[in-house]
């Protein structure tokens, strides 16, 4: 069991921009996408770095922002491993650091997160985050 459901979203990938090719290729993304967190609707918008490994997965680094729809900011920084799938899509598994002042999120601060993020042929992504902490894999 993953832990906690906390999060979803739904968005789309923006910009890739190839940043080097040799030894192995790397790739910076960004992308949007509409969330909630903890209960709270907002948008996710991040940014990560993609590189493969010799057996073809792809680790991948980021950071971004949570916005919720009344102004309050969640920073993450998140880290992954991705494996290509069917038509092109790729599915990555990682965890994820928050820090926030905000007292509606606050308890972010002190958790792990996991996250499953996929992102589909024609850019559509789709993220599911769990609370991994020992509290919300036993509760």
């Amino acid at each position: 069991m993953f832990g906690k459901n906390i999060g979803e979203g739904n968005g789309h990938r923006g910009i890739r921009k190839v940043l080097s090719t040799q030894p192995t290729f790397k790739v910076e993304v960004s992308f949007e996408e509409s969330s909630k967190l903890m209960g709270v609707e907002g948008m996710n918008m991040g940014t990560y770095t993609a590189t493969t490994k010799p057996d073809g997965s792809l680790e991948g680094v980021g950071e971004g922002v949570f916005a919720t729809l009344d102004g309050e900011f969640v920073t993450w920084r998140g880290m992954g491993v991705g494996r290509f799938v069917e038509a092109g899509a790729v599915h990555y598994t990682g965890m994820l650091s928050y820090s926030t002042t905000s007292a509606k999120l606050i308890k972010l601060n002190a958790i792990t997160a996991m996250f499953e993020f996929e992102v589909d042929a024609s850019g559509k992504t789709h993220s599911k985050i769990y609370d991994t902490s020992a509290k919300a894999a036993h509760a």
